[in-house]
């Protein structure tokens, strides 16, 4: 499943990329958010291409990122998919071989969500966005599958018998029980960050899964869908996971995310007003949810940080925090330039 919105060449590689796998998808979906006529000509070329059947899903109101994804899980689900692979119009699977490494590693894995490393589409070597691990921030692929491979790591048996040896976001999510403190999360395999999925570039999600956790809220139309997505996921109770032998490519996120306080913390902050609009606003709207609220302490200090010292920025500082009032209170309101009523 595609979502897409006025980026036809791009959508045309990803495309490609999908129905080219060596173990293709059932379905093709591609949710059009823009309803362009060229976009549905494109799908429909591809109908029956590999065995694949593809749906073109336009739509005349801009779902954004989250309805686009709702809408097309829902429409998977109503097809009697078990399993759906997502994607947007702007990355593609890193080779044929990615929907197959994805599919066997939640089965060895027992994984109910399952997503590849996400690569800087320029350069596969660093990831498209950072991961911070510990009191580390990881760009590239070598430093985030060796950060975590060591052999000497304590091992928690979980309550099947089976024998990890990780530390999971949610340690109860894996086994049931507390997991040793200082464990960096990597299986006995070498292939599975567990408990940390990067949404929605590739991931692989179960049926079962989206019955559990639900979709996308449509609410948040763009930015922080996939974080909230990923906190109900965490706090369902099921497996899941980040697979290291396979990669999705994406264009890179990093250059929003700006170093303060020499580095050991980030604040973000995007070049486009719009982009600020829904990114702080919905961040609100998460720091309200259960399992993030723990979070607010270090949010206000950021934030308050980056504004008031390094940006010497009190108007931006005072903007950030009425869209961070404005989430938490639930207020989604569409974007409006400033100035514009």
């Amino acid at each position: 499943m595609v979502v897409t919105h006025d980026r036809l060449d791009s959508l045309a590689a990803s495309l490609e990329a999908v129905v080219g796998q060596s173990r293709p998808p059932r379905w093709l979906l591609v949710v059009d958010n823009a309803h362009d006529a060229r976009v549905r000509a494109l799908v429909e070329s591809l109908d029956g291409e590999s065995g694949v059947a593809a749906h073109y899903l336009g739509s005349r109101t801009n779902l954004g990122g989250a309805g686009g994804f709702a809408h097309g899980m829902l429409h998977a689900l109503a097809l009697g998919a078990d399993w759906v692979w997502c994607a947007d119009d702007d990355g593609r699977p890193e080779g044929p071989e990615v929907l197959a490494e994805l599919l066997d590693c939640a089965a060895r894995h027992e994984l109910a969500a399952v997503s590849p490393l996400v690569l800087n589409i320029a350069d596969a070597t660093k990831l498209a966005f950072p991961l911070r691990r510990g009191l580390a921030w990881r760009r590239t692929r070598d430093e985030l599958v060796a950060g975590g491979a060591d052999p000497r790591l304590p091992a928690v048996d979980d309550d099947s018998g089976r024998r990890w040896y990780v530390n999971f976001a949610s340690a109860e999510a894996a086994t049931g029980r507390p997991a040793p403190a200082g464990v960096d999360p990597v299986d006995r395999d070498r292939d599975l960050l567990p408990g940390i999925a990067s949404l929605f570039n590739g991931a692989l999600l179960s049926a079962g899964a989206l019955a559990r956790v639900g979709v996308p809220d449509y609410r948040l139309f763009i930015r922080g869908d996939e974080v909230e997505f990923h906190r109900r996921l965490a706090r369902s109770g099921l497996r899941f996971g980040t697979c290291l032998t396979t990669a999705y490519l994406h264009p890179s996120g990093t250059g929003e995310f700006l170093p303060i306080l020499g580095g050991r913390m980030h604040a973000q902050y995007p070049a486009d007003e719009a982009k600020r609009y829904f990114t702080y606003r919905n961040r609100g709207y998460l720091m309200s949810r259960p399992g993030m609220r723990r979070l607010l302490p270090q949010e206000y200090a950021r934030f308050a940080w980056f504004f008031l010292v390094v940006r010497r920025d009190p108007a931006g500082f005072v903007r950030w925090w009425a869209l961070q009032r404005r989430g938490r209170r639930e207020r989604f309101a569409p974007f409006r330039p400033r100035g514009r009523r």
